[in-house]
């Protein structure tokens, strides 16, 4: 019993105090499960929370982590708040605790404030959801997760780019799924001077009208754009209903235009230059070859 009585003495030592109750080593240990415990409850009630909304019709994946993010956040407020309350700290010393933490803000931690902020508008204004493609500072993926801090991209090379929130919202983001999925291939075309340039376009916009997955609205336009060094030069536009068939379909185009040149004799040039040579005087052509066939120097 008397050790009973010391070790309970012991986790009920005053530490400190911030409110009307001291702060002991038992307090501190209830504050902690009681935090672990809102971390735990709070990813579960995401989990739920996404899986009940997904059951609704016409619900987007993003507003799916919308709900669930707003869920995850409130329960781990009021989880911190219990927790705080429970060791005894009153309102007014959580005040000044969260006052300490908004100048120390102020001082070091801009970045992880501006990142918070930035993900708050990300999730409220939404200009980019999960699942979008987008493309921000030289990397292009699909938009997996928006955290607190940052936003997770993968890549088309199945590896994950960290972008943190405060990119995305102060530069300049490419967004190619916004509010449609349909992209643009665009490629040029050259072929040899002399060509028929009319047999040219029919060529190519018989084999762009063929192909299953490239769309008849928008209607695929094709330009004679330039006179070249070498070549005279289409410029081939058409859309395909979903980013992911846009190298597919337009390396189908390729192969598909390539065969009909073929076909019809059409000729797609090498890059060509004009080269021009200055008359030599034929004395020293006369004295180069006959020093070359005495084996000694050119005078």
């Amino acid at each position: 019993m008397e050790i009973w009585n010391a070790v309970w003495g012991a986790f009920n030592v005053p530490l400190f105090s911030l409110g009307a109750d001291p702060i002991t080593p038992l307090s501190v240990i209830v504050l902690c499960l009681i935090l672990l415990a809102t971390w735990s409850m709070a990813g579960r009630a995401r989990w739920l929370l996404e899986r009940r909304a997904s059951q609704l019709e016409g619900i987007h994946e993003g507003t799916l982590h919308i709900i669930g993010a707003l869920g995850r956040y409130l329960i781990l407020f009021v989880g911190f708040f219990i927790g705080l309350r429970s060791v005894g700290l009153q309102l007014d010393a959580i005040l000044v605790i969260f006052g300490a933490l908004g100048v120390g803000m102020g001082f070091g931690l801009q970045n992880i404030a501006n990142n918070f902020v930035s993900g708050l508008i990300l999730l409220f204004e939404r200009p980019i959801k999960v699942g979008d493609v987008v493309e921000v500072g030289g990397e292009l993926g699909a938009v997996e997760r928006i955290g607190v801090r940052a936003t997770t991209l993968r890549k088309f090379d199945q590896t994950q780019a960290i972008v943190p929130n405060g990119d995305l919202i102060s530069t300049t983001v490419t967004n190619w799924t916004l509010d449609d999925r349909r992209v643009r291939v665009d490629f040029v075309v050259g072929v040899a001077y002399g060509s028929d340039t009319r047999l040219v376009e029919r060529l190519i916009r018989q084999a762009v009208y063929d192909h299953e997955k490239v769309l008849h609205d928008p209607a695929p336009r094709i330009f004679f754009v330039e006179f070249g060094d070498s070549s005279l030069d289409f410029r081939v536009l058409a859309y395909v209903a979903d980013l992911s068939e846009r190298l597919v379909a337009q390396s189908d185009l390729h192969f598909a235009i390539d065969a009909s040149f073929r076909e019809h004799g059409i000729e797609i040039p090498f890059p060509q230059r004009d080269l021009h040579l200055r008359s030599i005087d034929p004395a020293a052509t006369l004295r180069h070859t006959a020093a070359s066939t005495n084996g000694s120097p050119p005078a």
